[in-house]
């Protein structure tokens, strides 16, 4: 969310900008011709920047996403891993438990 509105305030503060230069050149007192070319190349200025912007939030999100990505696969692992250590431990556990009853029986039953 923190991204989202980060995004937000870098295109209203470029936005603002590029209005803000607009706006100074068109008042500016030069000839129409030379205007128009410093609106375009401010205009250009401001569309490459927010490009690059754009460029550097898209590459955040791709490395914030992986990583997140290999931290689930790391966690699932381990929660695999450690739930096949579990039902080791408790098929050992019933084995054992099995065997005594085995002997408890034999041992109780009557001898002929």
């Amino acid at each position: 969310m923190a991204n989202r509105d980060n995004g937000t305030t870098v295109l209203a503060l470029l936005a603002g900008a590029a209005i803000g230069a607009g706006l100074g050149i068109l008042f500016a007192p030069d000839k129409g011709e030379k205007t128009r070319g410093k609106i375009k190349e401010k205009y250009d200025d401001q569309k490459n920047d927010l490009v690059n912007k754009f460029g550097e939030l898209t590459e955040t999100v791709k490395s914030k996403f992986a990583k997140t990505k290999v931290d689930l696969e790391k966690g699932f692992d381990d929660l695999i891993h450690n739930a096949d250590d579990k039902s080791e431990e408790v098929i050992a556990k019933l084995e054992r438990k099995l065997q005594e009853l085995k002997n408890a029986a034999h041992n109780a039953s009557p001898k002929n």
